[in-house]
């Protein structure tokens, strides 16, 4: 019977070795890593809500307007091609954000994002007044971004469960909207800017900058005590 040759095999202990090796100096790299982009994305995060104190208030202005910059508009609303904002909820009730597009004198299209309505859990649209002739809105501009993630269709009825331009297909003079917050067809505003504060940011890099170093630590007092000490040297008696 052939014999078989172990001499190729590994020692459970040097396995154990090379996977410690692997694993721990990973999770250290790993919290290095994600504690200095928490610290760039408070930075970013901080120099964001100096460009939003800092933003201009504009009257229908011509340029593409900032993020965060009071717009005070001029036009007449469109009524007939109001959408609904749908699962809103401001103090508990359950409602939707009135969204019409206004016109203004050099027949540009904006979205104005008129305030909230409650409607409980009912799927029936609301019964809504929208001001005819020339009115004068308000509020914060709000470029549009990607809108996350979507399950399903956007649109039902004349409900969405996003704000997406493309439901208007007249489309509007800049990619954003207004949320209006005075003037006519107001009605109560429920939006506020979800901005996580840079200091948040900052603490969690510290927590993963600490899970870096407590990782270092294990590593290095587990690497000893997996190192196999050299035999002891046992000297001839004479």
């Amino acid at each position: 019977m052939a014999s078989i040759d172990h001499s190729s095999r590994k020692p459970p202990g040097a396995v154990k070795r090379r996977l410690w090796w692997v694993f721990w100096p990973s999770l250290v790299i790993l919290g290095l890593i994600l504690g200095g982009w928490q610290w760039q994305r408070a930075a970013d995060k901080a120099a964001y809500l100096e460009a939003r104190a800092a933003a201009p208030a504009l009257v229908d202005p011509d340029e593409v307007p900032m993020a965060g910059a009071t717009l005070t508009l001029s036009g007449e609303f469109v009524a007939d091609r109001t959408l609904f904002l749908d699962n809103r909820v401001r103090e508990g009730r359950v409602g939707v954000a009135v969204l019409t597009p206004l016109v203004d004198a050099q027949g540009r299209r904006w979205l104005i994002q008129r305030g909230f309505i409650a409607t409980g859990p009912y799927r029936v649209d609301p019964e809504i007044t929208t001001p005819e002739g020339s009115v004068t809105v308000s509020g914060t501009w709000q470029p549009a971004g990607d809108g996350g993630l979507l399950l399903g269709p956007n649109r039902e009825g004349r409900r969405l469960q996003r704000i997406a331009l493309e439901a208007w297909p007249e489309g509007f003079a800049h990619a954003g909207w207004l949320h209006q917050q005075a003037g006519e067809g107001a009605y109560e505003a429920w939006w506020r800017p979800s901005v996580m504060p840079p200091g948040r940011h900052r603490s969690y890099a510290f927590q993963w900058w600490g899970l870096a170093l407590a990782a270092l630590v294990i590593m290095i007092l587990g690497g000893r005590r997996l190192t196999p000490r050299p035999p002891a040297v046992v000297e001839e008696s004479r």
